[in-house]
């Protein structure tokens, strides 16, 4: 039963078993999942529990190992984006894709753009269809504006309206209101119902718990790839759906060893950038790590950004051992001490088509500028990096992108380490890292601390910021809303402030 009445009978939607893996995670393990027209159907779950992996199947751009998908009566063991849209499933991402220079009537119609008879570009008609289909569904919207010129809502409005105008049957809606304020939801949250009056599958996928209870019927929750549960919001409650997505014990991760603790060395002072971090203060003392939590969109990595100096602040100071070291550029920052090991070490932490010798030496070099190379000493400096953190790699010549993982993170932390920083920022240090690799991370994480460096570690996985961190900040919208020595820290605390539930 859906809060407003009786689900309709007719499933849109059924996926069984369905198995996607990538090396060293198993993103999906045999998911089954169901939708009904005219159903909304919540999906939740941490990050890296599988979500958006199953949306990345459904809209046809991964291919799943094993299982099945059935839309409208017809079983496919996998889809292409052709197909996938021909089948009428359509999906609305959390950042808008939408060109701002037009208008919201041509947005709607890109790709399928209204023509005359012979074959032209038709404005009126494509005006006229707008309209038409925004008044079916009960938008508001003024589909003659630019985009640019559109609120965020109406904006969120105009890429479901684009989805709506190419025959949607099963409308996946990721994080709508992420970015939206408390009128702005509540207005998309009218507009998501008003479609589902119309008889559509809806799949919204949130972090915000409350607003899922608001307007789902049923509820999932994905963990570690696998469904744990499905159930009618009648049925269950935030509480439980909580309890659920976080599953794991944290010493079930890493125990950190027993260590001592100095005074305070390392202070951020009202560090904050308009419309993305709100004057966040913390301290970390000799010894500590210190955690950030919190949701994607939360803040955490425009957080780290500042402290790198790669974004400019609009306030805030950073403090080291009572010296002002806040960075104005990120060569200012490593300068200044800072390492960071960001969260895409592909796209901005390594140059994959280099050498192993190359990439530990980069930041050193750059730091430094030599004259002349000194390719003996960068040799044996690269040879030392790769003996004391165990990277497995045949030779210092070895392209990075051919190795594993872990061991292109390790190279990371090799070329701050062989920087000598004193301050290094790691964000998710361990995704897409198999399980022994971790450890090696957590060990070296570690030991930095204890020898007297600041490490600050941003985490989506809830054990592995508890057992690893001695206080932990968590953020929401921007703002450090918490912080909690770790005694005090558990995984239902942590995602209920990370939330606001």
């Amino acid at each position: 039963m859906g809060k407003n009445g009786s689900l309709r009978d007719d499933k849109i939607l059924e996926i069984s078993a369905l198995c996607k893996s990538f090396p060293g995670v198993q993103a999906l393990d045999s998911v089954d999942f169901d939708l009904h027209a005219g159903e909304i159907h919540g999906l939740v779950g941490e990050n890296g529990a599988g979500k958006s992996t199953l949306v990345e199947i459904l809209a046809g751009n991964y291919r799943p190992d094993s299982g099945d998908i059935v839309v409208g009566g017809e079983t496919f063991s996998s889809l292409s984006p052709a197909r996938s849209l021909s089948l009428g499933i359509e999906t609305v991402h959390q950042e808008d894709q939408l060109a701002v220079s037009i208008t919201a009537a041509e947005n709607i119609y890109m790709g399928h753009l209204q023509k005359n008879r012979v074959g032209l570009f038709n404005l009126k008609k494509c005006f006229e269809e707008s309209r038409r289909l925004v008044d079916s569904f009960g938008l508001r919207l003024d589909v003659s504006r630019t985009v640019a010129k559109l609120s965020p809502v109406e904006k969120k409005t105009v890429c479901i309206a684009k989805a709506l105008s190419r025959k949607a049957r099963v409308l996946i809606l990721d994080e709508p209101t992420a970015t939206l304020g408390l009128d702005e939801t509540r207005i998309l949250l009218d507009v998501v119902r008003k479609i589902k009056d119309q008889g559509l599958g809806i799949i919204y996928i949130s972090h915000f718990i409350n607003k899922v209870f608001e307007i789902a019927d049923r509820i999932t929750v994905f963990k570690d790839g696998k469904r744990v549960s499905t159930r009618s919001v009648s049925d269950t409650d935030r509480n439980q759906v909580i309890s659920e997505m976080v599953g794991r014990k944290a010493g079930h991760i890493f125990v950190r060893p027993a260590h001592k603790t100095g005074g305070v060395i390392f202070e951020v002072k009202n560090l904050g950038r308009k419309g993305a971090v709100k004057d966040v203060s913390f301290k970390v003392r000799e010894g500590q790590i210190f955690g950030l939590g919190g949701l994607i969109g939360s803040g955490r990595t425009e957080l780290a950004r500042l402290m790198f100096g790669l974004d400019r602040r609009n306030s805030g100071k950073i403090i080291y051992k009572g010296k002002d070291v806040t960075p104005d550029s990120p060569m200012q920052a490593i300068k200044n001490g800072f390492g960071y090991l960001t969260e895409d070490r592909k796209e901005t932490g390594l140059v994959m088509r280099r050498p192993v010798k190359e990439n530990i030496t980069i930041a050193e070099m750059t730091m430094k500028k030599p004259v002349f190379l000194n390719l003996p000493k960068e040799r044996r400096a690269a040879s030392k990096m790769v003996s004391v953190l165990k990277i497995v790699t045949p030779s210092l010549e070895q392209v990075v992108m051919n190795l594993s993982g872990g061991n292109q993170q390790k190279v990371v932390l090799a070329k701050w380490m062989l920087s000598n920083v004193d301050i290094i920022i790691f964000d998710e240090p361990t995704i897409g890292i198999d399980v022994g690799s971790k450890k090696e991370i957590y060990e070296l994480m570690n030991e930095m601390s204890e020898n007297g460096k600041v490490v600050i570690m941003i985490s989506s996985d809830l054990p592995e910021l508890i057992a690893l961190s001695d206080r932990i900040g968590i953020m929401r919208k921007g703002k450090l809303v918490k912080i909690v020595d770790k005694e005090e820290a558990t995984q239902e605390f942590i995602l209920k402030q990370a939330t606001g539930v």
